[in-house]
């Protein structure tokens, strides 16, 4: 086969979902929300694939794969200046990023298990050393650029040094105040009233969570972070989680306390 035939082959949606390792329900829903639509449809009424259909999925499977929302990478793929290969260097670089988090679980897994045996000593404080970075570095890839344009990268970068400086039970603290604070915004959403006793416990909680992170807390910063909940998908998903409507709930209660 030439080099054109090559260039121009085309999948019918089964062979593409084989070759991709999706089902062909995903490619289905992919069309149907206007993700990737097919080149064409067969006389027998076959979605057919062609290169760059390939590589459009190609990019959304990459895409998929750091976590990134269907509508969030809908809204990449069609701005006027997206760049495959650009998008592929950043792609590799966080993938660089991953095997280098996992790499540092694997060296912390690994020295747990000799210090268990008595072959080498092992502090409170380097058991925990591997989470707190992979913490901070999945905070960094999801709302990294949001964080860092809305606050700037001086106050980013101190929260960063705050994590890392968590003593363990700091570290559990923080955890368990996250648990907390979710099912106290629950019951408060459930009871309906953005200025009641539960919706004054979630904020209060709240506030505790944000000085974790913080070295300075200020209501305005806070109210601010709540009105992001509510404007970037992600976080709206994140607390949606709980029930719908709840980051709203959350932007509401935040905003009251703090007037």
């Amino acid at each position: 086969m030439s080099f054109e035939g090559v260039l121009r082959m085309e999948y019918t949606i089964n062979k593409l979902a084989k070759m991709a390792g999706v089902s062909t329900r995903t490619l289905r829903y992919y069309d149907e929300c206007g993700l990737l639509t097919p080149r064409r449809t067969s006389a027998n009424g076959y979605r057919v694939y062609g290169q760059a259909e390939i590589d459009r999925l190609q990019q959304i499977l990459f895409y998929r794969e750091l976590g990134v929302e269907l509508t969030e990478i809908g809204r990449i793929l069609s701005e006027k200046d997206f760049d495959g290969q650009t998008a592929l260097i950043s792609y590799l670089s966080s993938l660089r990023d991953k095997r280098e988090r996992m790499d540092m679980l694997i060296a912390n897994v690994e020295k747990s298990i000799m210090a268990m045996k008595g072959e080498v000593e092992m502090s409170d404080a380097e058991k925990f050393e591997g989470f707190k970075q992979k913490l901070i570095d999945d905070n960094e890839r999801q709302y990294g650029g949001e964080i860092r344009a809305k606050y700037g990268d001086h106050t980013v970068d101190r929260s960063n040094a705050k994590i890392k400086g968590m003593t363990k039970e700091q570290y559990a603290e923080a955890e368990g105040l996250s648990l907390e604070l979710n099912n106290a915004l629950k019951a408060a959403f459930d009871q309906g009233d953005p200025k009641g006793e539960l919706a004054k416990k979630t904020f209060e909680l709240h506030k505790r969570w944000l000085c974790f992170y913080w070295d300075d807390y200020s209501q305005e910063a806070h109210k601010g972070v709540a009105q992001m909940y509510v404007d970037d998908p992600r976080f709206t998903a994140y607390y949606d989680k709980n029930a719908p409507g709840c980051a709203v709930f959350l932007r509401d209660i935040v905003h009251y306390f703090c007037t």
